[in-house]
């Protein structure tokens, strides 16, 4: 049933196929009952000719994966020299080893005596459903051409995505690998990430820190917050309004909670330092503040006894 719905083997070619079948086993019957050694010796130059065939397909082969390898590397050393942006080349190299890898199986089919006409008419009249079965993998495909496109990251930068935060090692056609920083390796593919949400820690060479204070009621406010800002000027890292989209470093009074004054800290790093400056400042609030008496508070509850 099935192959008489196949547009390209229709009923009469597929009768004379097993017609000529029947007509060779016929006359190889025949002839090994008239001249046994006639017959097997057609037989083994028709092995011969086979196994020369399947030989010639392995050697294609191999030397075609070969040939890939050596253009894969050149690729590379091109990119290289030139500086091209690593994702660009990390998809184009993807890419380029996919269809070469499929030209290479057609050539080895080929090689055997498969038509890859009718071969090649039988992918294009099965396109339609291999294109429903493999939807999400074309998804990943044009997700991958419009983050290539538009360029959200690129190969080295610290990104959030889809719940994951970690720095992208490779881009391929269908995924981009992320490396968290616990080195965990991550697959992302590309259609989820070309449409959701994705934060770029490494797009702009400067970062802005914060820090959230809280501290006692009665504190003197404006010694406190010239006491943070000394803090923050100690580290040489953080920047000032000298340098380009930078702010001098700032210190304020952000709330007022149900136990302590929350105070507020900002100040302007470069994105290399960010985690750096970020721990080595908490260790200085942590050490100076009580030194120059300023108290860390408590939870604290007060009760009014009425008699």
């Amino acid at each position: 049933m099935i192959l008489q719905t196949n547009p390209f083997v229709t009923s009469e070619e597929l009768n004379s196929k097993v017609d000529s079948a029947k007509v060779a086993a016929s006359n190889f019957a025949e002839a090994l009952a008239t001249d046994p050694a006639a017959a097997l010796h057609q037989l083994g130059v028709d092995a011969i000719h086979f196994g020369l065939k399947v030989l010639l397909a392995f050697i294609i082969y191999f030397v075609g994966a070969w040939v890939i390898k050596l253009v894969k590397k050149a690729l590379k050393r091109m990119f290289d020299r030139r500086g091209t942006d690593k994702t660009v080349a990390s998809f184009v190299s993807s890419f380029t080893s996919v269809t070469l890898t499929i030209l290479l199986i057609v050539l080895t089919i080929s090689t055997l005596g498969v038509n890859t006409t009718s071969l090649a008419a039988l992918l294009a009249g099965g396109g339609v459903a291999i294109g429903m079965a493999m939807s999400g993998t074309l998804q990943n495909f044009s997700g991958g051409l419009l983050i290539l496109a538009f360029k959200p990251f690129k190969v080295g930068d610290f990104i959030e995505a889809q719940g994951y935060a970690g720095t992208v090692t490779e881009m391929s056609i269908v995924s981009t690998r992320l490396t968290l920083p616990d080195n965990r390796s991550v697959t992302i593919p590309h259609g989820t990430l070309a449409n959701g949400n994705i934060n770029n820690y490494s797009k702009n060479p400067l970062r802005r820190l914060e820090w959230k204070i809280g501290l006692e009621y009665g504190v003197d406010a404006e010694a406190c917050k010239a006491k943070l800002v000394e803090i923050a000027r100690s580290n040489s890292k953080i920047l000032d309004s000298a340098t380009a989209g930078a702010e001098d470093p700032f210190a304020a009074v952000s709330s007022l909670s149900a136990s302590s004054v929350e105070f507020i800290l900002r100040g302007w790093v470069r994105n290399a330092d960010y985690w750096n400056v970020y721990f080595a400042i908490n260790d200085a609030i942590y050490k100076e503040l009580p030194e120059s008496g300023f108290g860390f508070p408590f939870p604290q509850m007060d009760i009014h006894i009425k008699s």
